[in-house]
């Protein structure tokens, strides 16, 4: 199951922001709050991880040279 992040959106001027992480399916609606203290939540948008290769590819070397 992939793992989402959340933060809850401030309701007064100085409050602090609460970033969580919460494991949930992909067919689950997204959090309107947080669990720990009621404030409403957002997901945050947050980068992957992939695999890059460097080098030839399989099909540069199957070409023929010359």
């Amino acid at each position: 199951m992939p793992v989402y992040t959340y933060e809850t959106i401030p309701q007064k001027k100085g409050q602090k922001v609460r970033r969580f992480e919460l494991e949930q399916r992909m067919s689950e609606e997204p959090l309107k709050k947080d669990p720990k203290t009621g404030l409403p939540v957002q997901r945050v948008i947050t980068g992957g991880s992939g695999t890059i290769f460097g080098g030839l590819s399989v099909m540069a070397m199957n070409r023929k040279k010359g």
